[in-house]
């Protein structure tokens, strides 16, 4: 399966990209990079760093700086830290971006893969939004579109409405759905879920000293923060398990509704089903012991 992934790393996109990497079903050809938990310049310098540390020689296109429409975006660095690892500030500049801004390589690789290319995207919306604005054509290239993203049946993790990937770009949000690419969204309704406890990261660690003790590192800082905020002694695999969705359909239960994306008010940022928008397959329950087992053990196989 070939894959791109659509990315603001960010902790948990580095662990969805350490298990893209890690997992034989997948031919990773690239990542694709966005604001979000960093700055844009930050989350394409994260991301070649990424590949580098995973022995990947793929193309890092960095895209959307801001929001459609705005100048302007503040990073979640109480969430992730101020370069996007945590306490983990000395992230080194290693190689440089493709040549292309990251929606046109996307456009470029949906052309070359046709039907064969699935992306994923763990970001914010607006390359995928600004891709399907530079080729009419792109949707139906795309072989599959999976967003981890949205709180459709459950309260956000951003307002009490809203999930922060959908907030971040709630127009380029609703554009992708107002005529979505063959699409699966896996949100908060499953992907707080799977919860990754500490001892978890530790055992990841033992087993994959290299990466696997990064992740653990990485990760105090966000393990604070979902105590601190939600009294959790874990984190939810968010990004991992719309990357899991990728391959492992059968572990979520998914229904078909069309959706909506309020685009401004106390409500912005809202997931809305929609019976008049094209359907997408929203998961609605997941096996989380499932995906929990699957990740630790796809990541434990890396050095």
């Amino acid at each position: 399966m070939k894959l791109i992934i659509d990315t603001d790393p960010g902790i948990d996109d580095a662990m969805a990209i350490a298990y893209a990497a890690a997992a034989s079903e997948f031919d990773l050809i690239g990542l694709t990079t966005v604001f979000g938990n960093t700055h844009v310049h930050q989350s394409s310098r994260n991301a070649r760093f990424l590949l580098d540390k995973l022995g990947l020689d793929l193309p890092v296109a960095e895209g959307a700086s801001f929001p459609l429409g705005t100048d302007s975006h503040a990073p979640s660095e109480h969430v992730h830290g101020p370069e996007g690892f945590g306490d983990f500030t000395e992230v080194p500049e290693l190689g440089l971006n493709h040549d292309l801004p990251a929606a046109e390589f996307l456009v470029e690789m949906a052309r070359m893969y046709k039907d064969e290319l699935v992306l994923c995207a763990v970001g914010p919306l607006t390359n995928i939004a600004n891709a399907m604005r530079l080729d009419p054509e792109f949707s139906g290239n795309l072989g599959r579109l999976v967003i981890m993203g949205g709180a459709v049946y459950c309260s956000g993790n951003i307002t009490e409405h809203a999930e922060a990937n959908i907030y971040h770009d709630a127009i380029a949000a609703d554009e992708v759905f107002s005529a979505p690419p063959e699409t699966v969204l896996v949100g908060l309704d499953v992907t707080l879920k799977t919860l990754y406890e500490t001892a978890d990261f530790e055992a990841l660690a033992q087993k994959s000293p290299n990466m696997g003790s990064f992740l653990r590192d990485i990760s105090r800082f966000y393990l604070e923060f979902y105590k601190k905020i939600g009294g959790l002694e874990g984190c939810g695999l968010h990004d991992s398990t719309a990357v899991i969705a990728c391959s492992h359909g059968a572990m979520f239960d998914m229904v078909e509704t069309g959706l909506r994306v309020v685009t401004e008010g106390d409500r912005m940022g809202a997931t809305q089903p929609d019976p008049d928008r094209p359907v997408v397959r929203v998961c609605r329950d997941v096996d989380g012991v499932g995906v929990v087992r699957l990740f630790t053990e796809r990541v434990a196989s890396l050095p």
